[in-house]
């Protein structure tokens, strides 16, 4: 299998994408993993490195499952995401960026296999994948290595066309081209253009459909085309993927996207890149039969996910070993036809154990205030503002990390409160928390105008009961 001379810019832009999206990663880790995950988080991660077996779920915590620890790994994780980002690895040989990438790959795994519900999100094992591939990508100064490119091609047409089947089959919404009429409104996490992309003209909402169907189950076939036409599809790829980053914020599972599709253009598309290409050399036999070892490996491991792509039973985000390479993926294979929202709140005053008065909590990313804007988060990824709108459509006996949260709440946790955008009570935690349900709809182009809301809601009831402190 030939090298690919003309390839050498669309790897460098490839490596400072993943760098990138890897230090998000880590920082999100530095803020969130211990209020959620750590020894004293919604659901301890010690506790289930005790009742999971290390060969289920590796991960460096089984030595060290202490919030120290943790904090440690997610801040050098930012370190050498910064490193990676930086080149300096790739000039110094293929040796030293392929350790780089390793325990970049190790050390967010170790945080995926313990994070649980969490960690549980598709963008987080296609992070992990693609950076355990980028292991055994070389120096800066040999050829792109092919059987690499083509595994990464592999990726990028599991991920499109998985997500475009599971549409296909799922929701009869994708089918009579209607989903796109309520999903900007209910989507997980709705940003400042969400509003604007639900009020467009129902044609042209269908028409997206159509487009989405297009790009997501025949363009990638063209990923393993010879040139131009592979870079072509990767450039509809890229285009598409940037229209889903202006609608809604999907944390770095778009930017993900866009940097995987970058690895089917070659250099012809990067001529404007002011980049000097330094004198390359022929990969070493090492770095070859390391290529044919990991595609051997790809290609064994592909077939569960080959399975499950032909299956009318088609799995999402699932990962078929723990160490979470070759995956399957996919995304709105149902889409809310409602939204819902549970809004926290708490008292503190009491009178004869009755609460009044009650106070919101404001999230920094979920709808609450109908007045707030929908804000921009993506890339970064707010976990527990994430859980909360699938809590929204089950109860709380389906999500034990909920009850736990409103007793940190009660208790005024300092981590859990710098998850938040808004603690109503400042001096002193509260008396009493409770947990209403509310269902909301986007504002008219009228209402907003006169009241400047982006939201209405409606009460629907009562999601958990009020909860007092030490009862």
């Amino acid at each position: 299998m030939k090298d690919l001379p003309g390839c050498w810019r669309s790897r460098w832009l490839f490596e400072v994408g993943l760098g990138l999206l890897y230090l998000v990663a880590f920082v999100a880790a530095t803020q969130q993993f211990v209020p959620l995950a750590g020894e004293h988080g919604l659901l301890p991660a010690p506790f289930f490195i005790r009742e999971v077996p290390f060969r289920f779920s590796p991960s460096l915590f089984y030595w060290m499952p202490t919030d120290a620890a943790f904090q440690a790994c997610a801040w050098a994780g930012v370190a050498l995401s910064a490193l990676a980002i930086s080149g300096l690895p790739s000039r110094a040989g293929g040796v030293a960026a392929g350790t780089v990438w390793a325990l970049l790959y190790v050390l967010y795994l170790s945080f995926i296999n313990v994070g649980q519900t969490f960690y549980g999100f598709g963008w987080e094992s296609l992070l992990v994948e693609i950076g355990f591939f980028t292991i055994f990508a070389g120096a800066r100064t040999t050829f792109p290595l092919a059987a690499l490119n083509w595994i990464y091609r592999w990726t990028l047409f599991r991920l499109m066309f998985g997500a475009g089947l599971i549409k296909w089959r799922g929701d009869a919404c994708w089918r009579d081209l209607t989903c796109l009429d309520v999903f900007f409104e209910t989507q997980p996490m709705p940003n400042p253009l969400s509003w604007y992309f639900h009020h467009l003209p129902r044609g042209v909402l269908h028409g997206g459909v159509v487009v989405n169907h297009i790009v997501e189950l025949v363009v990638p076939f063209a990923f393993a085309l010879p040139q131009p036409y592979a870079g072509v599809a990767g450039l509809i790829t890229i285009a598409f993927q940037l229209i889903l980053i202006a609608g809604g914020n999907l944390s770095w599972l778009n930017w993900l996207t866009v940097v995987l599709a970058l690895t089917t253009i070659d250099d012809r598309f990067f001529r404007w890149l002011p980049l000097a290409r330094p004198p390359l050399r022929t990969p070493g036999p090492r770095q070859r039969i390391a290529g044919v070892v990991l595609g051997a490996v790809v290609m064994f491991l592909s077939v569960g996910p080959i399975l499950n792509l032909l299956s009318s039973g088609q799995l999402m985000n699932t990962s078929f070993n723990p160490l979470q390479i070759v995956n399957s993926y996919g995304a709105f294979g149902t889409v809310t036809k409602e939204r819902y929202e549970i809004v926290i709140e708490g008292s503190a005053a009491d009178d004869d154990g009755n609460p009044t008065a009650w106070l919101e909590y404001e999230f920094k990313g979920k709808p609450g205030d109908p007045a707030r804007r929908p804000p921009q988060v993506a890339p970064y990824h707010l976990r527990l503002d994430w859980l909360m709108w699938f809590a929204a459509m089950s109860t709380p006996t389906e999500h034990p990390w909920f009850d736990a949260l409103l007793v940190k709440l009660l208790d005024g946790d300092a981590g859990v409160l710098r998850l938040l955008r808004t603690n109503p009570f400042p001096g002193h935690p509260p008396r009493w928390v409770r947990a209403q349900l509310y269902r909301y709809t986007f504002t008219t182009g009228a209402e907003r105008a006169a009241t400047g809301r982006w939201w209405r809601r409606e009460l629907v009831g009562p999601y958990f009961p009020a909860i007092r402190r030490g009862s």
